[in-house]
């Protein structure tokens, strides 16, 4: 019975691939790397897979696709792909190598966690976020670190107990050559999105991370590529307070991501001795000292203020790089910076390491529960 589910679902995920390489390069005008991750995602996942796309990226039709994922779900589920692929793409190069050398089944899920963290963060966060650092590679993955943690320990919370699950009682499974592998670890694959999307939700409403980036397609506005804000980011940056009023270059062709707006309204012309104030398009600098800061790459002065990441001791925490200054409830001096209508200090130094702690305290009980009541996990 196994071998005609396997070869059901495996003429499934041939067509379910095939349809989404072709869509993805002729019709859905996403960046590269969002493009490879949906292609690998549907690979492991199969139908379930192309059935997610269907529904949260495919373009339903020429300058429509910027609308079609505007609900914050559809956003979510574009984000976690990033984080889905690397992961599943790390776990699977894993264990090809480490099935040459028949390790106890505890030191294969080890390697694998630290594979599927590497590819992860350095391709699907780090280089996908790049552009948002004036190119900055190294800044990117610092910055993407917090949000790769935390994201990959809740997919790893659903994919280890599956692995283990379905590598014990099918041990073919631990083989890459037999096609019991693939179908397992598109099965893990299919868990570990699912436990991983909340943590993802929560990450994109509190613009912890982007959302889905469109790219301007031909003969339309690039404009119009965020939900008619007045602010679409040129080569990818969100470029500085003065961009952010006086708007975007006409032929901004980079990817740009969404943003939940909530209830901020665009505010220009407010100017202070030191600070400016800007909301444009769900984008609220209110009172925030342009002496010295720099907004998404453009240097103001001698502090950097980078969206996207809050480093808090060499570690990216997901918010905003302040340098010296206090996170808690952002302060700096009597002023207060909210980006793209978030809070940039709700999430502190504090929360961030708790939420780390939290996240591989859930995945080290998902593992101990496995090997407790269904599979054991053996380190000898």
């Amino acid at each position: 019975m196994l071998d005609g589910v396997l070869i059901l679902w495996f003429v499934l995920t041939a067509g379910s691939l095939a349809f989404v390489v072709v869509d993805a390069v002729t019709n859905t005008p996403v960046s590269w790397v969002q493009k490879l991750a949906w292609v690998l995602v549907v690979f492991y996942t199969g139908p379930v897979g192309l059935f997610v796309y269907l529904l949260a990226c495919r373009s339903p039709g020429p300058g429509m696709h910027d609308a079609f994922t505007k609900a914050h779900w559809k956003q979510s589920v574009n984000s976690e792909m990033h984080c889905l692929a690397g992961d599943a793409t790390g776990i699977v190069l894993a264990a090809i190598v480490v099935s040459f050398f028949e390790l106890p089944n505890g030191w294969d899920v080890t390697i694998e966690y630290l594979a599927a963290f590497a590819v992860g963060l350095l391709v699907f966060q780090a280089l996908m976020m790049r552009s948002m650092y004036d190119g900055n590679y190294g800044l990117a993955v610092r910055k993407t670190f917090f949000a790769e943690t935390v994201s990959m320990n809740m997919v790893m919370v659903g994919m280890i107990p599956a692995m283990v699950i379905l590598m014990h009682y099918i041990p073919e499974a631990r083989k890459p050559t037999e096609p019991a592998f693939w179908w397992a670890m598109g099965m893990a694959a299919i868990a570990g999105g699912l436990t991983a999307y909340p943590i993802n939700s929560w990450m994109v409403r509190k613009h912890l991370k982007h959302g889905c980036m469109t790219l301007p397609e031909p003969g339309t506005d690039p404009s119009e590529a965020s939900h008619g804000s007045a602010m679409t980011q040129a080569q990818g940056v969100a470029t500085a307070a003065v961009a952010a009023v006086d708007g975007p270059p006409a032929d901004s062709s980079e990817p740009t991501p969404h943003m939940d707006r909530g209830d901020h309204r665009a505010e220009t012309g407010r100017t202070e001795t030191g600070m400016r104030h800007a909301a444009t398009g769900g984008m609220a600098m209110g009172g925030m000292a342009m002496g010295g800061m720099a907004m998404g790459g453009m240097e103001m002065g001698d502090q950097d203020a980078a969206m996207g990441g809050m480093e808090m001791g060499g570690m990216a925490m997901g918010g905003m790089e302040m340098g010296g200054m206090e996170m808690g409830g952002m302060e700096m001096g009597d002023q207060d910076a909210a980006m793209g209508g978030m809070e940039m200090g709700e999430l502190d130094r504090g929360v961030a390491t708790a939420m780390v702690l939290a996240t591989f305290a859930l995945m080290l009980i998902a593992a101990w529960a496995t090997s407790t009541w269904v599979a054991p996990i053996r380190f000898s």
